[in-house]
């Protein structure tokens, strides 16, 4: 955008199918659906233990196994057939909120707005719904994670952010 604000903090995101992987997985086991399966495929491994039958072992290893396996091939997927991950983004943190852009497409999400801010080992992901998220690769911020992440547990509200550096 062609205007006077400041900018806090810019750069550029590739997405690629190892970063959105690793968002799928962090967003799938924090949620009911990969707990239950976890704790079903460890119940199946247990009476396997318990009671040597090949088919609960057979059974836990296919439920514990399942979830990753589809997220990556959902990873997989998007990147082929999002065009929006051909290029890379490009985030600006302003004191209203982030903006993403790219080429001509521009988009500001006001810090009020968004849901939560989250982390994995390797990235920060800012849900803008309950459903949509903008992932911050920490290899695409560098040293300057740590400002990223200054920036927002100071505009979003603390009992959203939940980042371990």
């Amino acid at each position: 955008m062609a205007d006077e604000r400041e900018v806090l903090f810019e750069f550029d995101v590739q997405m690629t199918t190892g970063i959105l992987y690793d968002y799928l997985l962090k967003h799938t086991y924090s949620g009911l659906q990969g707990i239950l399966a976890t704790i079903i495929g460890g119940l199946l491994l247990m009476n396997f233990a318990v009671g040597g039958r090949v088919l609960y072992l057979i059974a836990g290893i296919v439920v514990i196994l399942y979830i990753p396996l589809s997220l990556y091939l959902s990873a997989r997927r998007q990147m082929l057939l999002t065009e929006a991950f051909k290029k890379p983004l490009h985030y600006c943190f302003y004191e209203e909120g982030i903006e993403v852009s790219q080429d001509d497409i521009v988009e500001l999400q006001q810090w009020e707005a968004m849901e939560k801010a989250i982390s994995t080992g390797k990235s920060i992901i800012v849900y803008t719904s309950r459903v949509k998220a903008a992932i911050f690769p920490r290899k695409d911020m560098g040293e300057q994670t740590v400002r990223v992440i200054e920036i927002i547990s100071t505009h979003m509200s603390p009992d959203k952010v939940k980042i371990k550096q």
